[in-house]
């Protein structure tokens, strides 16, 4: 059952204004006199640190940063294959899904493999992104990840949030049994490597987990264990 919110018609103070304003600026003197004299924010989120003598819940960001929950997932990442090459098959349907517009996309095709395709250009705009994640549940290939635990770094102009495909390929290589490239082979992967791959590839689960959408290192719950085994030196 939905709460009742009070609708209670102002008073006489209220109504003149002025006894409000002084009583929102208390509020604010208040604070400012504890955070900078006396104690600082309870929050056990918060960086634990000193300055001049006081408990400031202050940070300076960059040079200091609060430490992320565990759940937190971060910024995007091509997700690569077990030969480097990127997962990513150019199908543009994160690019479709994006509700923002921020995924560039330019297919080409690799020269010895006329059916298999691959991102030219893979360009996402962080500035733009919002972080909804439905480039990720678009995907069909599991190439797109966002499990880095990192936001966007501070930068001085635009060009810099603007990351390209060699900034986005990175972390623990991914490998599924039913990869068309290990079923079918490829011109472009030697016959060792490939055999090497096939015997790496899992299966493909049918209900995804935080486990099963992660990979060794990029573990939202190695992550979170990481977190309690700090906790408990403490």
């Amino acid at each position: 059952m939905p709460y009742q919110l009070p609708d209670d018609r102002p008073n006489f103070a209220e109504r003149l204004y002025v006894p409000e304003v002084i009583k929102g600026l208390g509020i604010t003197i208040r604070h400012f006199l504890r955070n900078f004299f006396f104690g600082r924010e309870t929050n056990p989120e918060m960086l634990e640190r000193t300055r001049r003598g006081s408990l400031n819940a202050t940070l300076a960001y960059p040079e200091e940063k609060v430490p992320y929950p565990p759940g937190y997932r971060g910024l995007h990442r091509l997700v690569p294959r077990d030969d480097g090459k990127p997962r990513c098959v150019a199908c543009y349907m994160c690019a479709t899904a994006c509700p923002a517009q921020c995924i560039y996309i330019e297919a080409g095709e690799y020269p010895d493999d006329p059916i298999e395709k691959y991102p030219v250009k893979f360009v996402i705009d962080e500035l733009r992104c919002v972080v909804c994640g439905f480039c990720v549940e678009a995907c069909p290939k599991d190439a797109i990840r966002m499990d880095t635990g990192e936001h966007a770094p501070p930068t001085y102009d635009r060009a810099g949030q603007i990351w390209d495909e060699k900034r986005l390929l990175r972390g623990p290589p991914v490998s599924y049994q039913y990869d068309p490239w290990l079923r079918r082979g490829s011109p472009g992967i030697p016959a060792e490597k490939l055999e090497e791959m096939r015997a790496r590839a899992k299966p493909f689960r049918i209900v995804a987990t935080d486990e099963a959408s992660q990979t060794p290192g990029f573990s939202v719950r190695a992550l979170a264990q990481e977190a309690k085994e700090r906790g408990e030196k403490k």
